[in-house]
C-alpha cells in the first residue's frame, strides 16, 4: 500500500513540474539603469499578476549565445532584448520566433520601426556626447568640439567597435547628420571616417560595457565620451553634474525577440504584451530616459520627464537614425576593418 501511495505521489509531482516550469520566464536584458527600470516597469507588475516568474539575466548583446542554443536545440531564454542590426539578422537567419501581434498589440499603437515580423520594440535610446559640467568650464556642442583636443583638452571615451564611431567622426568632419550614410556607403566616405578617427586614437580611452562612461566623466578619466543617454540619466538622478549635448545623437531601438525554439513561448507573448503597454511603458520612461514605442504612453508622462527623452524635438531635431540595412549590409566588414586599425599605433 504505501509503495502504491508513493508512485501515485510521485506521479503528481512529475505530472506538476511542466506547469511549474512554464510559469518561470526566463528574461535577458543589457542590465544596469536599464534592467533596473525594466523591473519595476514590466518584472514586478508581471510577476504581481499572477502570470509567472521572473528570472532575469544580464548579457551584453552576444548573438552567438542565441545562436548556439538554437542550432543545438538547448533554448533557455524565453524572452531577449535586443539591438536593432541583431534582430534584422537573426530574424533571416532563422534565430528568432515570429511575433503573433495578434497577441502582443495593435501596430498602429506603435512608432513604425517598432514593427517587426520577430519582434518588437521596446524602447527608443541614444548615443550621445556626454561632459562633466563640474570639470569642463565651456559646455561642448558638436562632434567637432569632442574632436577639438585643443580646446578641450583630455581623454575621450568611445564605444569599441566601428557602429556609431564612423557616424560620429563624419559628423565631426562636417558631413551633415542627414547625409551621414549616403557618405559612410561610399569606399571614399569609409576612408575619410577611419581618417577622422585616426586623428583622434591618441586621446581615445576605450569601453565596452555602457556602466563605463560616467565612471570614466566622475573619476576625471576623459574630458567627454559617447555614453547611452539612459547611463547619463542615471548617473544624474544620483546627483551627478553630468550633461549630454543632443547634436548629431544617434537614436536606436532596442527589441524583444523571442528565440526559436523557446521553452514558454505563449508566456513570453503575455511578458511582452505587458511591457509594450502605454502604461507600463510609461513607467519605464519615468525610471530611465528611454522613449516608448507605444506612441499612446506619450499622453502619460509629464513634460520635464518628456524633455530628457530621445524622442523629444529639441534633442530629436539633429538626430540621426541609425541605419539598420547600412549595417546589416556593411557591418560585418567595416567592423573588421575596425578591428584591425584599433590595433595599429
Amino acid at each position: 500500500m504505501n509503495k502504491t501511495r508513493i508512485f501515485i505521489a510521485a506521479a503528481v509531482a512529475a505530472m506538476a513540474l511542466p506547469a511549474v516550469a512554464q510559469s518561470t520566464l526566463t528574461v535577458v536584458n543589457f542590465g544596469g539603469a536599464n534592467g533596473a527600470a525594466q523591473k519595476k516597469a514590466y518584472v514586478e507588475p508581471f510577476e504581481k499578476s499572477g502570470a509567472g516568474k521572473i528570472v532575469s539575466v544580464e548579457y551584453n548583446g552576444e548573438q552567438a549565445k542565441i545562436k548556439a542554443m538554437v542550432e543545438t536545440r538547448k533554448v533557455v531564454w524565453d524572452v531577449v532584448e535586443v539591438e536593432s542590426p541583431d534582430i534584422t539578422r537573426g530574424c533571416d537567419e532563422g534565430l528568432f520566433e515570429k511575433l503573433d501581434w495578434a497577441k502582443v498589440g495593435n501596430k498602429s499603437d506603435y512608432q513604425p520601426a517598432a514593427v517587426h515580423e520577430c519582434g518588437i520594440g521596446a524602447f527608443v535610446w541614444s548615443t550621445v556626447l556626454a561632459y562633466n559640467a563640474d570639470k569642463l568650464k565651456k559646455a561642448p556642442t558638436s562632434w567637432a568640439d569632442f574632436w577639438d583636443v585643443k580646446t578641450f583638452p583630455g581623454k575621450r571615451g568611445m564605444r569599441k567597435g566601428a557602429r556609431y564611431n564612423l557616424e560620429f567622426a563624419l559628423m565631426a568632419d562636417g558631413v551633415k547628420p542627414q547625409e551621414v550614410y549616403k557618405v559612410l556607403a561610399t569606399k571614399a566616405g569609409a576612408d575619410r571616417a577611419f581618417k577622422k578617427l585616426t586623428e583622434l586614437r591618441p586621446n581615445i580611452q576605450w569601453w565596452e560595457a555602457g556602466a563605463q562612461p560616467p565612471q570614466f566623466l566622475v573619476a576625471g578619466d576623459v574630458a567627454m565620451t559617447t555614453a547611452y543617454n539612459g547611463r547619463i540619466d542615471a548617473a544624474q538622478r544620483e546627483g551627478r553634474n553630468l550633461k549630454i549635448s543632443w547634436g548629431g545623437s544617434i537614436y536606436d531601438l532596442d527589441y524583444w525577440v523571442i528565440p526559436k525554439g523557446a521553452p514558454n513561448k505563449e508566456l513570453s507573448q503575455k511578458y511582452i504584451a505587458l511591457a509594450s503597454s502605454p502604461d507600463a511603458q510609461a513607467e519605464y520612461a519615468k525610471n530611465i530616459s528611454y522613449g516608448p514605442t507605444n506612441t499612446k504612453a506619450l499622453a502619460k508622462l509629464p513634460p520635464n520627464v518628456l524633455a530628457q527623452l530621445p524622442t523629444a524635438p529639441a534633442n530629436a531635431a539633429s538626430a540621426v537614425q541609425l541605419d539598420i540595412k547600412f549595417w546589416a549590409d556593411q557591418g560585418e566588414e567595416l567592423e573588421k576593418r575596425f578591428a584591425s586599425w584599433s590595433t595599429q599605433q
